[in-house]
């Protein structure tokens, strides 16, 4: 196998023979001192939804968090240091779930059933690193330019998303407190599919933690009217994701709680996360 580069942390992904691999939490020595000047912009939308059913995504031993509600969400990102400055979109669907560890006792957080990226890069890093349960789809800019924002996500150009927000109004910004998070990791045996070689739920007290480096904070916020829906697919619409899609589609939405819009950047100072400061 190729020696690592002597650059980068000894951490390691497929394809394993070319030595370490810079990623997120992996960058170069000599670009750790870059800037970090990520922008988001993201459009949120929290509904409330029956909970026997809810109930379902959730990973054994788990439960729901309160009121049976979960959220959609799609993220424009630009800046990303990681990223040598590009940008990529994701849609990430969320619950409020709680979990009793035999140690630490109850953890409090958002569990991430699934969530779609537009590029190779952060999909493949995530799932591996995280946890996460990231698939691909075609997540186009979005369409803020008129008194409304409107997004969605497709596969081969087969829509199974769109979320539209309009009525916008300005509203102060509030801190909001860190949340933890869940992920449940699931990797299966080569050789007999049908078995767990990896099946584990991690947990992180925030994003910031789960991500490895520093997140960007809300700047200005948004509220309004929201709608949004997942299309019912065929397989011959989303071969490998229709179950996923399907399932979201016949989830119901008995009220949409809350519709916001809100700019994200990096705080001034944080020019530098963990990262960036290990190794």
């Amino acid at each position: 196998m190729i020696e690592d580069d002597p650059r980068l942390l000894p951490r390691y992904r497929m394809p394993r023979v070319f030595g370490a691999l810079p990623g997120p939490r992996n960058l170069p020595r000599d670009k750790q001192q870059l800037p970090n000047r990520q922008t988001s912009t993201v459009l949120s939308l929290t509904a409330r939804t029956d909970a026997a059913r809810l109930s379902q995504l959730l990973p054994p031993g788990c439960e729901l968090d309160g009121p049976p509600q979960f959220s959609v969400s799609l993220h424009e990102m630009q800046g990303i240091r990681w990223l040598a400055g590009h940008g990529y979109s994701m849609l990430i669907v969320s619950v409020r779930m709680k979990h009793c560890d035999p140690v630490a006792g109850w953890q409090h957080g958002e569990f991430i059933p699934v969530l779609w990226e537009n590029l190779g890069d952060p999909i493949i890093t995530g799932r591996e690193e995280l946890g996460m349960p990231k698939l691909y789809a075609e997540i186009p800019p979005l369409d803020c330019d008129g008194p409304g924002c409107v997004g969605t996500a497709s596969w081969k150009g087969f829509e199974f998303f769109r979320m539209t927000l309009t009525e916008l109004r300005e509203v102060p910004v509030q801190a909001e407190p860190a949340t933890g998070m869940f992920f449940h990791k699931y990797l299966p045996r080569t050789g007999a599919l049908h078995e767990a070689e990896v099946e584990t739920l991690r947990y992180e007290e925030s994003m910031e933690g789960a991500a490895g480096y520093a997140v960007p904070v809300a700047v200005s916020r948004q509220q309004g009217i929201g709608t949004f829906a997942f299309r019912e697919a065929r397989w011959e619409d989303m071969p490998l994701q229709y179950p996923i899609v399907n399932w979201l589609a016949a989830l119901p939405v008995h009220e949409v709680l809350s519709a916001t819009v809100a700019r994200m950047a990096v705080v001034p100072g944080a020019t530098s996360g963990p990262a960036a400061r290990r190794g």
